[in-house]
């Protein structure tokens, strides 16, 4: 089930952020612990494992849960991506072959959940989100990937394999690339996780670039549109935040803590993943301080826009006012007023009145007005 800014984080003027995307799961009031739903548009269930034993690299894709059972017996290491969350059946009989805990299945199922990280006897489990750019909008979608390391495999869900993100390093096992082969699941884990986290960093230059694009068009030429672009912006923001910022609570546990899954050589690689989510903890809210700015230079360039048509009005106006004096003055109904008898006095009223105004716009051209105003 992948949750679309579409529907939920777009910037686009029409459409609304759904409610879910910013809250997390919950359960139906009176539902028994233990138990999942599978989502309407949940994607069928299909499992992929690779292994890799004595320098020997085994892939089989679309396996049934009890062709891992041989490969758990072996004492290589054995990676199982279960892609796609629709399958009630298959996932039972996933918890079963690996004596998953009802309550530890539920959370796996049943997304969105909080990242976290939870120890459950001899299997620790990782929660997280996957965030990716939209193609075609504005925006991110997400999708939770769920970790369970155990003693000698890695047990992964996915709720949709049509953007995996860890295609590269399933590549880099098959033609058997870097550390991988050399080390355990647990560090198996952390370069899974770390290719997440990785992911964020474009999604953050996204908005950087969409931030400078209308700060540039707010100072030259604001819109009201660009109000409601600043808050999709901010909320945006504030969407992400809630992503990452759970992760650093799990990867400074990870990092520290002595847990039996994790080998002690592999924690500084997790300590590094934590540097990395407080440096995108500090770019979101740097972002946000420039999307909260971004309100007030619309304001502002509102406000000069409104004095710079003021002052225009006011100049136009001031030009005018002698014209309509003398106008006024000559439409006056009084009898005794010679000039009304001169041959020339209609010529002569209208060049006064042509002098005063070019003095006028002399006058204002010369105190630099006109060049503030064009």
């Amino acid at each position: 089930m992948t949750h679309s800014s579409n529907d939920q984080v777009s910037s686009s003027a029409d459409s609304k952020p759904d409610d879910d995307y910013f809250g997390y799961y919950y359960h139906t009031p009176g539902a028994m612990p233990g138990d999942f739903e599978i989502a309407p548009d949940a994607k069928p269930s299909y499992i992929e494992l690779i292994d890799y034993y004595q320098n020997e690299i085994t892939y089989k894709t679309n396996i049934s849960p009890e062709d891992c059972i041989h490969y758990l017996e072996k004492d290589g290491l054995t990676w199982i991506d279960v892609n796609g969350l629709g399958s009630r059946d298959i996932l039972n009989r996933v918890g079963k072959v690996f004596n998953l805990h009802r309550l530890l299945l539920e959370d796996v199922v049943n997304v969105p959940q909080r990242p976290r990280c939870e120890d459950y006897a001899e299997k620790l489990l990782i929660i997280a989100q996957v965030a990716r750019l939209k193609k075609d909008a504005e925006g991110f979608e997400t999708e939770q990937v769920s970790f369970i390391i155990g003693n000698n495999y890695l047990l992964t869900f996915q709720e949709d394999a049509i953007h995996d993100p860890f295609l590269i390093i399933k590549e880099q096992i098959r033609v058997a690339k870097g550390q991988l082969k050399e080390t355990g699941v647990d560090y198996l884990a952390y370069r899974l996780i770390d290719s997440i986290i990785e992911g964020y960093f474009p999604i953050l230059e996204h908005y950087e670039d969409r931030i400078e694009d209308l700060e540039e068009k707010i100072i030259k030429q604001p819109d009201r549109s660009d109000l409601e672009e600043i808050y999709w912006i901010r909320r945006e923001l504030i969407a992400l935040r809630r992503l990452i910022w759970p992760l650093r609570d799990i990867l400074n546990v990870m990092s520290r803590a002595g847990y039996d899954n994790i080998n002690p050589d592999v924690r500084v690689y997790f300590r590094d993943c934590y540097e990395h989510v407080i440096q995108l903890l500090e770019i979101i809210e740097s972002y946000r301080e420039l999307a909260s700015s971004l309100m007030e230079v619309y304001l502002s360039s509102i406000s000069n826009r409104v004095n710079e048509v003021m002052k225009f009005l006011t100049v136009i106006s001031t030009i005018f006012i002698p014209l309509t004096f003398i106008a006024g003055v000559y439409g006056m109904n009084f009898e005794n007023m010679p000039e009304l008898k001169w041959e020339w006095s209609y010529f002569v009223c209208l060049f006064v009145m042509l002098v005063i105004a070019l003095g006028l716009v002399y006058f204002f051209w010369k105190r630099g007005w006109f060049k503030k105003l064009f």
